[in-house]
């Protein structure tokens, strides 16, 4: 029987872990999640797996995540004129760092 361990370390190719995370989500929600909980919150694709998505925020970020909670959240619809229309929908990623760490986006070029 070949059955990994629950928490073995995966590999993910360095293109992939680039293009998972599409944003940083700023918001007031997002300043006091990480004011408070150390937590950033990233707009990520639609395909995206929360070990991914912790593999993509240690290698970009150089910190370390603690966990990774995932939302997923559903295009409004929304009318133009006469006409209705439906937004995207799209996938949220609530990123917990551990105690110390920091992302600071404002200083980072």
């Amino acid at each position: 029987m070949n059955i990994r361990a629950h928490h073995s370390p995966t590999r993910f190719a360095a293109d992939r872990l680039a293009l998972v995370l599409l944003a940083p989500v700023v918001s007031e929600k997002g300043t006091y999640l990480a004011d408070k909980h150390e937590q950033v919150i990233f707009k990520v694709l639609q395909d995206a797996t929360k070990p991914e998505i912790k593999a993509a925020v240690e290698a970009m970020f150089k910190v370390e995540v603690e966990s990774v909670q995932i939302t997923n959240v559903g295009g409004k619809v929304k009318r133009f004129g006469r006409f209705t229309g439906r937004r995207r929908s799209w996938k949220k990623a609530y990123v917990c760092l551990k105690p110390g760490q920091e992302i600071n986006f404002a200083a980072e070029r």
